[in-house]
């Protein structure tokens, strides 16, 4: 029994780690595409089944340490995108659309290759842009509710030097606190948990503003670092199994709320290295663990919910987007790092960000349609001079897209932190 104390509170951290890190940013998407407290409530317990199923059956299957999250940058992309023509019902057709183009993915491997060869620096351009307005809210908390927000950024600036995994976590902690201080208590919300249908209806606004470019950043910014940190700590799962337990978990949760769910990255760490358990062989007890750990905080659903309701939005919004700053900075470094693309990426950046919606679609899809078309006028066109006089090195093209090296996530620990500047070969 004692052999298997350590991978379980492993595993027990790696859940609260995960939820506690980004469940403000999941609840604040569902309810900018329209959800109401309930349906958000079931959305977000939807996703913590969704999440623990799909581990406890990976992890027993295959005997590897994968860990499953709810993809946070999904999630900010909901809220950057807000409502969309039909409502909620739109949106959670977009997601069951979303969740089966995931399943295909893993079906029909060139459909992954295809979303491997889109150019890095416009990937991370398009996430950068869909995170800037929820990682400007603590700046804006500080104006608006100084007394709530302050003491929560100041810890998690603390935590962030001497806590790492616990900076978020601790910033909603105070948070809770302050809310609890200020607020008229929860006696007047119901905390338990719900699980609400909603019958999904097909808008093809909601299809190009939603479904594809959650489906993209999913891929992008959640299964690709993913696999890249199981691969750094020496597991190598085929992606098939897991993009086809991810794609279905996806699409049924959909009716319920959820939007869709992935491999972690940040949180994966936790279960897949030597802290979780010396033996590589015994790890997956921790992934296993932090399944079983986030249906049971599946319960609690309700009560975060409750909390959010209580507190000024945007104290919220503050610590949803602390928990986005280093999925921020990785997705601007991925952006910017190679020079023959900085001006297509700047492009879909300025787009993305500008909040724009046109014929009833949203920001994303229209920087990803300006970076590309960016990208294909400068085809071709002369690498520019350096100072030395030497033409800078010509970048790799989109399908020769190799392993590199996973950017370290700023703070933060949540899979908020999950679009890390990886890039993985579409083999």
């Amino acid at each position: 029994m004692t052999r298997l104390l350590q991978p379980m509170l492993a595993g027990v951290v790696t859940a609260l780690v995960g939820f506690a890190s980004s469940f403000a940013v999941v609840l604040a998407g569902l309810r900018a595409v329209g959800a109401d407290q309930r349906q958000a409530a079931s959305g977000l317990l939807a996703l913590c089944l969704a999440n623990g199923v799909v581990a406890i059956w990976l992890g027993l299957r295959q005997r590897v340490p994968i860990t499953i999250a709810w993809s946070t940058p999904g999630a900010a992309l909901l809220v950057a995108t807000g409502a969309v023509e039909g409502g909620f019902p739109a949106a959670v057709g977009a997601f069951v659309v979303s969740g089966l183009l995931i399943t295909a993915a893993g079906l029909f491997p060139p459909l992954g290759r295809w979303i491997a060869a889109i150019p890095t620096p416009i990937a991370g351009a398009m996430l950068a842009g869909v995170l800037l307005n929820l990682c400007v809210a603590p700046v804006r908390a500080l104006g608006e509710v100084p007394l709530m927000a302050g003491p929560a950024v100041l810890t998690w600036a603390l935590l962030s030097r001497f806590a790492h995994k616990w900076a978020i976590p601790g910033a909603l902690l105070v948070a809770v606190v302050a809310i609890a201080l200020t607020g008229p208590g929860l006696g007047t919300v119901d905390v338990r948990p719900v699980a609400e249908l909603t019958a999904p209806s097909w808008s093809v606004a909601a299809m190009i503003s939603i479904a594809f470019p959650l489906f993209l950043v999913t891929m992008a910014s959640q299964n690709v670092p993913g696999m890249a940190v199981l691969a750094g700590y020496g597991y190598r799962p085929p992606l098939r199994g897991i993009l086809l337990g991810t794609g279905l978990a996806s699409t049924l949760g959909a009716p319920l709320g959820g939007h869709a769910v992935n491999l972690a990255a940040i949180t994966a760490a936790l279960a897949a290295g030597p802290d979780a358990d010396p033996d590589p062989g015994r790890r997956w007890i921790a992934s296993v663990t932090a399944g079983a750990s986030m249906i049971v905080l599946g319960v609690g659903s309700g009560l975060a919910t409750a909390l959010v309701l209580l507190s000024p939005p945007v104290l919220i919004e503050a610590v949803a987007g602390l928990a986005l700053i280093g999925a921020l900075a990785s997705a601007i470094t991925a952006a910017v790092a190679e020079p023959e693309g900085r001006e297509a990426a700047v492009v879909t950046f300025v787009v993305t960000a500008s909040g724009l919606t046109l014929l009833g679609v949203g920001a994303a899809f229209w920087g990803l349609v300006a970076g590309g078309a960016m990208t294909f006028l400068l085809r071709g066109r002369k690498a520019p001079r350096t100072a030395s006089g030497q033409s800078a090195p010509e970048g790799q093209t989109p399908g020769e897209l190799q392993p590199a090296e996973t950017a370290p996530a700023g703070a933060g620990g949540g899979e908020g932190a999950a679009g890390e500047a990886t890039r993985l070969s579409p083999r």
